[in-house]
């Protein structure tokens, strides 16, 4: 592990412990709230649509769990702002690792992309695409 992987260690504790946009929103277009069974990880976020109805304005998250989902979910709320609907479904598992900037090992993947999961299928219940029911678990 060289030099560039403290910096993003260093990084993901930072969010860890001063989260970013952590909370609830107001007003949220929809909330969404999904868990880690493997691990106990549970993330509730909060999104705030512009008026065209596409555009994320805002982005809040509550939850605990593991360093790295709590970090993902921080990091994730920033990134989110400015994006579409349809730019945040696009993203993959590729695009969390790569925010967070560390090797994540198997059995940490699902930590890293709760939050990203999480705000997916909050937005496609919004959308009508997924039914209300179904929460996220990351377990299938």
């Amino acid at each position: 592990m060289g030099l560039g992987s403290d910096m993003y260690r260093q990084q993901i504790l930072d969010h860890y412990k001063n989260p970013r946009n952590y909370g609830e929103l107001e007003d949220p277009t929809f909330t969404h709230i999904g868990e880690n069974p493997m691990c106990g990880d549970e993330i509730r976020m909060d999104v705030k649509l512009a008026d065209d109805g596409e555009t994320i304005e805002r982005v809040a998250f509550r939850g605990d769990g593991c360093a790295i989902s709590q970090a993902a979910a921080s990091m994730l709320s920033g990134e989110l702002a400015g994006t579409t609907l349809s730019e945040l479904q696009e993203m993959d598992r590729d695009d969390v690792i790569d925010m967070l900037g560390v090797d994540i090992s198997p059995m940490r993947v699902k930590c890293a992309v709760l939050a990203e999961k999480v705000a997916q299928d909050g937005a496609e219940i919004y959308q009508g695409e997924l039914d209300v029911d179904k929460t996220t678990t990351e377990d299938d």
